[in-house]
């Protein structure tokens, strides 16, 4: 697909039929007029974050979303990938039901992609379903997480075992606050950035290399033209595909090796560092198969480092990683549902990926087993 015109809002279908938009804007301004259009007027809403985002956003949000609102909660998680879990979500459900929350109340999810996951996940069990929005602000959570309705929790350190799909009624993407991202995280939301161009776009993925020093420097424009198209792409996606039973898939570019790798590095690393890592080994194993060149491999590799993406790891063994790939969702009667690349923007889900494939791509890039 070919992802050139900036939207400012796009309306994402769901069976053909309006579900919720995407807003793109530079500030918080216009939020109270778009929590009026989906319906928060007169009706309770628990502002849900992170110990990290509440101190930069959490009063404006809430001071916003007061002006139509009736009650405005907030309730805070500790920050990290590990309180992604069942036992945090349960303080939430408490709260909600303290604060006599019912069906026709909304969660705001205020945060980057964990903050987002686990109050969708709140959203679809509580009462059987309440609506939810989704204020993402993370480049990673702009362009990937908070499009979609995959909420989860990890369960035991396996990544996002437990979920439930359920679509946002909003999400609303102030893009100016990418720039008090640091640099690592700024980092991990460009990972999926560069996924999203290799495995659908190539003009796109062309297009993030060709902007490279404007990107990052996180100039506006640049930064909304780079939310837009990734929203394009992966609305692209999740509106053919909703439920993850085919195209969907191919999402999981990086992903495979990525989640083994993020677990056995017990979350030290960033998501979108882990995926730029999965996808390096993917791109090797595409070109030891002959659909990539030589060439090709190596500026995707090296592409990462011109974004602040890593192209090697240490501390973990690459076994250890193949045998947690053994234990993802992502196994398919027993074979591993792998994602590689035919071409640069075009990508296919295979199951014959074996694991001294996958061994011979991660000790490529294990600076401890290098030969």
């Amino acid at each position: 697909m070919r992802s050139e015109k900036i939207e400012d809002v796009l309306v994402v279908k769901t069976e053909g039929n309006a579900s919720y938009d995407i807003v793109l804007r530079e500030s918080f301004d216009n939020l109270p007029d778009y929590l009026q259009s989906v319906g928060c007027e007169g009706h309770r809403v628990c502002v849900v974050t992170d110990s990290n985002v509440a101190p930069l956003y959490l009063a404006e949000v809430q001071k916003l979303a007061s002006a139509c609102c009736a009650q405005i909660e907030t309730y805070i998680f500790e920050a990290g990938e590990e309180h992604k879990t069942l036992d945090a979500i349960r303080g939430l459900y408490t709260k909600l039901i303290e604060s006599g929350f019912d069906r026709k109340d909304f969660l705001i999810a205020l945060g980057g992609g964990v903050v987002g996951d686990m109050t969708g996940f709140a959203a679809a069990t509580f009462l059987r379903g309440i609506r939810f929005i989704q204020i993402p602000t993370t480049l990673l959570a702009q362009i990937d997480s908070s499009i979609g309705g995959k909420t989860g929790v990890d369960f035991d350190q396996y990544k996002n075992m437990v979920g439930a799909f359920h679509q946002p009624c909003l999400v609303y993407s102030n893009v100016s606050v990418l720039k008090s991202l640091t640099d690592e995280q700024f980092a991990s939301g460009m990972g999926e950035s560069l996924k999203h161009g290799l495995i659908l776009d190539a003009g796109f993925y062309e297009w993030q290399i060709d902007h490279m020093s404007e990107i990052e420097e996180r100039d506006s424009a640049t930064l909304l033209e780079l939310v837009s198209r990734n929203c394009q792409i992966k609305r692209y996606i999740v509106e053919k595909d909703p439920k993850e039973k085919g195209d969907r898939m191919l999402l999981n570019f990086g992903h495979t090796l990525g989640h083994a790798l993020e677990k056995c590095k017990e979350f030290r690393m960033l998501h979108g560092e882990c995926v730029a890592i999965g996808f390096v080994a993917a791109a090797y194993i595409s070109w030891q198969r002959g659909l990539l060149d030589e060439d090709e491999f190596y500026e995707i590799r090296d592409m990462n480092v011109g974004f602040g993406l890593p192209i090697s790891f240490d501390g973990v063994a690459s076994q250890a990683i193949v045998d947690a790939v053994k234990k993802d969702k992502k196994m398919d009667a027993g074979k591993i549902r792998f994602v590689l690349l035919k071409k640069l923007g075009r990508a296919c889900v295979d199951t014959t990926v074996t694991e001294q494939e996958m061994l011979e791509a991660l000790r490529l890039l294990n600076a401890d087993e290098r030969e």
